[in-house]
């Protein structure tokens, strides 16, 4: 384990922080889940997104991601929206990045009628209400989870996080 954690060493010089955080959306009216397709749907939020300058990922003919300046945009398996930012030198410029990255987030889901809210679990619906994205992994994701255990698909559908990755000098 030491080897494996040296190989990841870096000078100070080169030290990078990144943050991934992830929010659940939901419908402004009735508070249920976003699908994907729709017109108050995840797939129109990422086209939304698109007047701020990012670019979109296709699986096929979905829009699965975005991506801009070392950032992305993905999506959890249960609509999750998640920021995964560009590696930066200080934390006050991911703080600046989370924030810039919330606001087009709520200029366009205002348009939409929809919300989203960085919780550590969704609060109100069932596993069986949560709308799955098309992405072909989460398909074989959903048929291996339940082989694990009994709440990995609650944890795939249901969850979100806030994550730091951090660049290190020594194990």
């Amino acid at each position: 384990l030491v080897e494996y954690l040296e190989q990841g060493c870096k000078p100070k010089i080169e030290w990078r922080i990144g943050t991934e955080h992830e929010k659940i959306g939901y419908n402004i009216n009735d508070l249920r889940p976003i699908p994907y397709d729709g017109p108050f749907g995840i797939k129109a939020m990422l086209i939304g997104l698109q007047r701020f300058g990012w670019s979109p990922v296709f699986e096929k003919e979905n829009i699965i991601a975005l991506s801009k300046n070392g950032q992305s945009i993905t999506l959890e398996p249960g609509g999750q929206f998640e920021l995964s930012g560009a590696m930066l030198t200080t934390i006050h410029e991911t703080c600046a990045e989370v924030n810039n990255h919330l606001a087009q987030v709520r200029d366009v889901a205002g348009e939409l009628g929809v919300g989203f809210i960085g919780i550590g679990m969704q609060p109100k619906w069932q596993r069986s209400e949560i709308p799955v994205m098309p992405k072909q992994r989460y398909d074989i994701m959903r048929a291996y989870m339940p082989t694990k255990g009994s709440r990995g698909l609650d944890m795939m559908l249901r969850t979100c996080t806030v994550q730091v990755n951090l660049d290190f000098e020594s194990e």
